[in-house]
């Protein structure tokens, strides 16, 4: 079960075998990070079906690869949050230790969070002091991967189309307090992070994410939407879509298939 060679768009017959594939991607890429002169793998997670989807396949996948000492030198942070309080249905990391950390066993130490007590501008001060500790020597923190989402109005992160957050260029977190989305206060990275990281996957799926896709990848927009402007500077863009994400495009893109 080979993960698909990054740069490219790879299609799945369903969701299931995106997730299969998803979890091995993430655990190549965590051996090679731990085998390099680093000796550590820094992971950025999204909410919405990822949650789900690498609670069902990574825990199988880390532990056949890797093992509980290889997992203690993974490093999790999240690339958007909900200020909610952790047990809040909202919460994504609330949702990852239920789901998905409760059977992957990253030391709580290793783990990344947001201070949902805090208001908004100062939780996100506190979470990139957070990152600027974890990620010593970088200018901008340099994630191994990142694994997003896009929404169907283009949103990445909490990333908004038009918002001016768009035009950040100084801060790695910015705090979020009119979200189109609820709810409406939240703490994201910013794009100077996100175009830093080495790997940058995105994860869709479902026929309500076509329509958007097609226009992120295909169309030459004047205001292109937010998960078009990531674009790594020195790093890997691969996009991960089932049939049905997938079925209006019209650019070249790999099949795949994990049976």
């Amino acid at each position: 079960m080979a993960a698909p060679a990054a740069g490219l768009i790879s299609v799945f017959s369903s969701p299931q075998e995106l997730g299969a594939s998803l979890a091995q991607l993430v655990v190549q890429r965590a051996a090679c990070c731990l085998d390099g002169p680093r000796g550590r793998f820094t992971l950025g997670l999204s909410g919405g079906s990822l949650v789900s989807m690498l609670a069902r396949d990574l825990p199988a996948a880390a532990a056949a690869a890797a093992g509980p000492a290889s997992l203690a030198r993974w490093t999790l942070g999240f690339c958007d949050e909900r200020l909610v309080p952790f047990e809040h249905a909202e919460s994504t990391y609330g949702l990852y230790r239920t789901h998905l950390l409760s059977k992957l066993p990253v030391p709580d130490s290793q783990v990344i969070t947001i201070n949902p007590q805090l208001p908004v501008e100062a939780a996100a001060e506190d979470y990139a002091k957070k990152l600027r500790q974890a990620f010593q020597g970088d200018s901008i923190p340099v994630f191994d991967l990142l694994l997003l989402g896009v929404g169907p109005d283009g949103h990445t992160c909490s990333l908004f189309p038009d918002h001016p957050l768009l035009q950040e260029r100084d801060r790695i977190v910015a705090p979020v307090s009119d979200s189109p989305k609820p709810p409406p206060q939240r703490v994201t990275l910013t794009l100077p992070v996100l175009n830093a990281a080495r790997t940058v996957v995105f994860v869709v799926t479902g026929e309500g994410k076509a329509a958007v896709l097609k226009r992120i990848l295909e169309d030459k927009d004047s205001e292109p939407l937010p998960a078009a402007l990531v674009q790594p500077h020195t790093g890997t863009l691969c996009w991960l879509l089932d049939e049905a994400a997938a079925r209006l495009l019209s650019v070249p893109f790999e099949k795949h298939s994990t049976l």
